[in-house]
């Protein structure tokens, strides 16, 4: 227990803060950003302020016997940045630099900071819209966003990263220095081989978009849904046009179908796209919103008036698949059908679709340790339950998300988003890294043979 062990070398050692059981700021610290995972609690979280303060902690916890685990943003769906023992965090280190094309950010930096510092220089980098998500999470797991079919997964933007190894030794590596460090990092990074403490990214020009929103009832569920698996994925690259359907939590409400994302063209150019989805689907939306704006605006707009029911505090489940082909009509209705049947007060749900296409598919399978290169387009099936929901509640919920995942897995690909991390996942190892699994495990056993990095569906050595 923290109470008994001697965490004053360890302070004496680091620039950073170290933030025990009892320290004024603990309770604030130690919570990630997802709240089911809420009721861990650390024996220790360390604010790293530099890779040193990280090689430290490291050592420490390796001669102390306690796990320790990285954090950027806090994000991770299955609680992975979360521990009893010591939490890494990487927070203070959120710096952005900008020379000669690249930029350079500290594994701590959230999406939103990032942002802005890039606006400055009028250039950016695909990732996604939220804007408390950490920057190191989302690229070393793939990363997706509006610019992703354009322009690839945030981790096709990785030039380098910084990493602090389970010895304690700072690798900087690249495609010249280090490389099977590097190309595992891109795709299977998260927490696996070492703490990434910075990463250097190509960037680009950052585009002016055309955000739109388009809304049908629930009716039209299955009508809109069998017209976009056959338009998004083949549309334009420069579209970037998600599908989303939800049941909010009041039974009361029915569910709504949501065709929203952005074009990085002019409002005529994008209505005419949407103008063949609504063709297909034979069916007018009941409302159309759209807004041309710079790349920073139209970020701020989907950050901030994105769909889907805001549920603070709500406590998240997930399962995902990517999917090769377009499913049948009968799975499409069967799926619509699944997400109203048998609601209760305080389960939301949502079949939220990310289509797939261009520069996603243009990497091969094997060029980064992100494997999913041949979708279609990506499902994640989520669920949300109150803070005070009880066990029969939760179960409630992930046995929907089964039976709806189920519906669908057999026109899947087997594959599943490692981003979406799920508990539940028969063979997570195959499904999150597919082909690539195999040289992964020797890049584990290459660079933490003694498996200082585990946690639950972690990568080890001569294991999966």
């Amino acid at each position: 227990m923290s109470t008994s062990r001697n965490w004053k070398p360890l302070e004496d050692g680091i620039a950073g803060e170290l933030v025990l059981p009892g320290s004024p700021d603990y309770e604030t610290v130690r919570r990630p950003a997802i709240a089911r995972f809420h009721d861990v609690r650390p024996q220790a979280v360390v604010r790293c302020a530099e890779p040193a303060d990280v090689a430290e902690t490291i050592r420490f916890a390796s001669r102390s016997g306690v796990p320790a685990v990285p954090r950027s943003g806090g994000h991770c769906f299955a609680g992975h940045s979360s521990t009893g023992g010591v939490v890494v965090d990487v927070t203070p280190m959120g710096s952005v630099s900008v020379s000669a094309g690249t930029a350079t950010i500290g594994a701590g930096a959230r999406l939103g900071a990032v942002y802005d510092a890039l606006e400055r220089h009028d250039l950016t980098i695909p990732a996604g819209c939220g804007p408390t998500v950490g920057i190191a999470g989302l690229t070393l797991g793939g990363g997706l966003g509006i610019l992703g079919r354009s322009n690839g997964l945030t981790a096709d933007s990785l030039l380098a990263a910084q990493v602090v190894l389970a010895d304690g030794r700072v690798v900087d590596c690249d495609d010249h220095h280090d490389q099977e460090l590097f190309w595992a990092l891109r795709g299977a990074g998260a927490g696996n081989f070492g703490v990434v403490t910075s990463l250097v990214f190509r960037t680009l020009r950052a585009p002016a978009a055309t955000s739109f929103r388009l809304v049908w009832p629930h009716t039209q569920g299955a009508a809109v849904l069998d017209a976009w698996q056959g338009w998004a994925p083949d549309a334009p690259e420069e579209l970037a046009a998600s599908l989303l359907l939800t049941a909010a939590a009041d039974p009361e409400r029915p569910p709504v179908v949501n065709v929203f994302g952005t074009m990085l063209a002019s409002e005529a150019d994008t209505t005419t796209l949407l103008e063949e989805l609504v063709a297909r689907a034979g069916a007018e939306p009941t409302s159309t919103v759209l807004g041309h704006r710079s790349f920073r605006a139209t970020k701020r707009h989907l950050a901030e008036h994105g769909p889907g029911e805001e549920r603070p505090g709500g406590h998240p489940f997930s399962k995902s698949e990517f999917f090769p082909r377009p499913l049948p009509t009968a799975a499409v209705a069967a799926l619509v059908e699944h997400l109203g049947a048998g609601r209760v007060a305080g389960q939301s749900r949502e079949l939220d679709f990310t289509p797939w296409g261009g520069a996603y598919n243009r990497v091969p399978a094997d060029a980064t340790a992100f494997v999913h290169r041949d979708a279609r387009f990506l499902l994640k099936h989520g669920a949300v339950v109150d803070p005070d929901a009880t066990g029969a509640q939760r179960r409630a919920a992930r046995r929907w998300l089964a039976e709806s995942w189920a519906l669908v897995h057999p026109w899947g690909s087997g594959g599943a988003y490692q981003n979406f991390p799920d508990p539940d996942l028969d063979d997570w190892a195959h499904a999150y890294y597919g082909d690539n699994l195999d040289r992964l495990v020797r890049v584990k056993a290459r660079y933490d043979p003694g498996d200082f990095f585990r946690f639950p569906q972690s990568l080890q050595g001569g294991r999966e």
